[in-house]
């Protein structure tokens, strides 16, 4: 170990540790706050449950009604962990050969363009038909049929509804403003017309939707929470989770590496991204935007070191990053530093300092992270 700074082990390993308990509270908040309202809950855990495993979530989603994935091997993912409810998968067909993937039962598909329609045409029917979704274009203009073309492709699904193809027909919008307190109305107007005379289940709403929106969340038939399943707020500088009464069901953890002294004037990091202001007591931490930290998280963003608020000096490099000391009684070598996932130190918190979304953080985390689960 000679060459290394003071304190160094080699016991140097990020975690993330995953609490699917966390996961069911959040989801009995989400319950909650829809109050005496019908709507049932699509728990969206495409991208592997936002970076936490879906295997690893979902002892904590056996209240849900169903689940969303991406695609189609997410479905079959969810299936192989034991989930034997409803699947919506958002993105639908993604090619033709992909209608052999559909002989699981209770499968929702969302259907976003004419092909998609067209493959189920050229499918033998199945024993356990689809249920599909049709996704109207709306504000986001990210997929969908506007207007001229809603009427035709419900339609079409009526159709392969009589062949015995597909099973049922629901309706699906996702509005680009919900985050705003105005951002829904005018949205919901167009997508109310195009889907009027066409019976079938609606879904529109996602997190910010059921907190800003909750009138109009109870209206619709199913909703779609994804980032306060995990205990992040959707609302970016609004909130935090905790205080939406949500519990964080990851806790992304490194450890302390070794201890050094930085003099007034000196510089610390690549190209000296910060520099000292008085002498200061450094702590380097296994861990840098190689394992998913952000790489643009800023001097001041909070983390925990042996249970200590303090904060990030400079710039993270590739494998470490720089710890302030000073104020904070000075750890042993191994202590264990929270990068995120404590009410002290959430995810919106290090997203902010970064100029990104917590979503991006969840997903983020790179394989050289080990993930633990209960």
């Amino acid at each position: 170990m000679s060459g290394m700074p003071h304190g160094m082990t080699q016991t140097a390993q990020a975690q993330a540790h995953i609490d699917s308990s966390a996961v069911a509270h959040n989801l009995a908040q989400i319950r909650k706050r829809l109050g005496t309202s019908r709507a049932r809950i699509w728990a969206t855990v495409k991208a592997d449950a936002y970076g936490h495993g879906i295997a690893r979530v979902l002892p904590g989603l056996t209240d849900a009604d169903g689940l969303a994935v991406r695609d189609l091997p997410e479905a079959q993912a969810c299936r192989a962990a034991g989930w034997r409810g409803p699947i919506l998968v958002y993105g639908g067909l993604h090619r033709p050969d992909e209608v052999a993937l559909l002989g699981a039962s209770d499968l929702h598909l969302v259907i976003s363009h004419p092909a998609q329609l067209a493959w189920l045409q050229a499918a033998a029917p199945s024993a356990q038909p689809p249920s599909v979704w049709l996704r109207y274009a709306g504000d986001t203009r990210l997929g969908g049929f506007d207007d001229a073309d809603y009427a035709q492709a419900y339609g079409r699904c009526a159709e392969l509804r009589e062949q015995g193809r597909i099973a049922d027909i629901g309706h699906l919008n996702h509005y680009a403003r919900s985050e705003d307190a105005d951002g829904i109305a005018e949205a919901d107007l167009h997508f109310r017309g195009a889907i009027e005379g066409r019976p079938g289940p609606i879904s529109t709403c996602n997190c910010a939707a059921l907190l800003l929106h909750p009138d109009h969340a109870a209206q619709t038939d199913w909703i779609r929470p994804g980032l306060m399943l995990y205990g992040a707020s959707p609302i970016p500088d609004v909130h935090h989770g905790p205080g939406l009464g949500l519990k964080p069901a990851m806790r992304f953890t490194a450890r302390l590496l070794a201890t050094q002294a930085l003099r007034q004037g000196a510089g610390l990091g690549y190209r000296g991204a910060f520099t000292a202001p008085r002498d200061m007591r450094v702590g380097l931490v296994s861990c840098g935007y190689a394992d998913g930290y952000p790489r643009h998280a800023q001097t001041g963003t909070p983390l925990l070191v042996d249970g200590q608020p303090t904060r990030l000096l400079g710039r993270p490099a590739m494998d470490t990053l720089a710890v302030d000391l000073t104020d904070i009684d000075v750890p042993g070598p191994d202590a264990v530093v929270v990068l995120w996932g404590d009410p002290r130190n959430t995810v919106e918190s290090v997203a902010a300092s970064a100029g990104t979304i917590c979503a991006a953080l969840l997903t983020g985390l790179t394989p050289r992270v080990a993930m633990l689960g209960d």
